[in-house]
């Protein structure tokens, strides 16, 4: 497959994961955990389709093959927005609601991949 189909078809399904997970999180604290055995391996999955994807994009950036510009804080600015938002509204309508680590973990992976391409695109940029 030629680069430019592997990136789109990397972005198309990180999109997809990306979704996905967000979905079951919000599936998961409207019915209190109902979904929480679904929430592992949608999360796994949707890391593992990030840091393919985000790997695939430094690398376009360091071989000079990097045009355009898919700002990860997105990312990252509606984790902490699911997060402030459940919970908030677990505080407000007292729900019997437990945060599922697989949660937090994921949370932390978006912000850990953020990081390294941040640090990457400064190094790339102090190259040039």
């Amino acid at each position: 497959m030629e680069k430019d189909k592997s990136s789109v078809l990397w972005r198309y399904l990180t999109n997809f994961w990306t979704m996905a997970v967000y979905i079951a999180v919000l599936c998961d604290f409207v019915t209190d955990n109902a979904f929480q055995e679904l929430l592992g391996p949608i999360a796994a999955v949707y890391i593992a389709s990030l840091a393919i994807y985000t790997g695939d994009k430094e690398f376009d950036r360091w071989s000079h093959y990097h045009e355009k510009k898919r700002p990860g804080e997105v990312f990252v600015v509606i984790w902490t927005i699911i997060l402030i938002v459940i919970f908030a509204l677990d505080i407000i309508f007292m729900k019997p609601y437990r945060m599922p680590g697989e949660l937090i973990s994921t949370y932390i992976a978006v912000l850990t991949v953020l990081a390294i391409t941040q640090k990457s695109k400064d190094l790339y940029l102090k190259k040039r």
